[in-house]
């Protein structure tokens, strides 16, 4: 076990010198948090095709893994998203155990759907293939998603068993398993989600993310919602909702969660009183002790 730690440890230290050790919410993780941030996934150039590795303090070879993936209406933002306002939760993360991942993806605008989840799919894949030299365990890896992040790693957990070859990039592999799911506010169907005053805009998020209405074309909008794809093997899930939330509205989580558990699928839904769309609401005690449960009882 020594021998793996410290070996564990000079990889730390030779990737330390090829990637960056900072970023703008690096100084919100708790002390003795190792971070290595703009790590390149997709063997190319892009800068959307970067993820950050966090490490915890207490360090241990093959550690689970949970994975982050930020929102922004699928067109803005970047790996480090959300993270501002949940710091408390994240801290909490590396405290338990955990190591933690956050994945960036081209935006909607930037490409053509469904090129967006297959960003993510190869984040995840790039985790798995590189797990040894990061310390992760394979075996033990969880996502967790904020609004479009959750609605593109929804789509990525739910599809899995369903081997939606187009979710995955060409010549890429999809060996990776997810094993539990935390969703905050995620659209779980994209056609419920849409507003009657977006439903024919263009410059909508859903059309730029479809490249169409959800109303128009309701196949494209089916083929982009987590709930198409349900199916008793499903992976269990943390949906977690604001009561008050005016971008996603809770019934988005009760859907989902109504749909799992229709399948068989372990499930919670939680709708956090008075809470909008995002923001410190989420990083309470409460919410954060139910996720930290959640973590524990599916990934250690």
């Amino acid at each position: 076990m020594k021998i793996k730690l410290i070996l564990l440890i000079l990889a730390f230290q030779y990737t330390t010198m090829a990637q960056d050790n900072t970023n703008r919410v690096f100084a919100n993780c708790p002390p003795g948090t190792v971070l290595k941030a703009n790590i390149p996934y997709a063997n190319d150039t892009l800068k959307k095709h970067r993820l950050d590795i966090y490490w915890p303090k207490d360090v241990k070879p093959n550690m689970p893994l949970v994975v982050w993936f930020h929102g922004g209406a699928w067109r803005t933002n970047d790996q480090c998203g959300d993270m501002s306002y949940m710091k408390n939760t994240i801290a909490e993360i590396l405290q338990n155990g955990f190591m933690l991942a956050s994945v960036d993806y081209r935006f909607s605008t930037q490409s053509v759907f469904p090129q967006i989840v297959q960003d993510c799919n190869l984040g995840l894949e790039y985790l798995y293939q590189h797990a040894t030299q990061y310390g992760i365990d394979n075996k033990r890896i969880a996502v967790m998603g904020f609004s479009a992040g959750s609605h593109l790693i929804c789509l990525s957990a739910l599809a899995q068993n369903n081997k939606m070859k187009s979710f995955v990039a060409p010549g890429a592999k999809q060996s990776y398993k997810i094993k539990a799911v935390v969703d905050f506010y995620g659209p779980s169907d994209l056609i419920s989600h849409t507003k009657p005053e977006e439903a024919f805009d263009p410059n909508s998020p859903i059309h730029n993310l479809l490249g169409a209405s959800a109303i128009e074309r309701p196949d494209l909008a089916r083929i982009a919602s987590p709930v198409t794809y349900i199916d008793k093997n499903d992976p269990p899930f943390l949906i977690i909702n604001g009561e008050k939330d005016e971008s996603v509205n809770y019934t988005q989580a009760k859907l989902l969660g109504a749909s799992l558990s229709l399948a068989g699928v372990k499930n919670e839904v939680i709708i956090v009183k008075d809470a909008p769309h995002y923001g410190a609401y989420f990083d309470v005690e409460m919410v954060r002790s139910k996720v930290i449960a959640f973590l524990k009882e599916h990934l250690k």
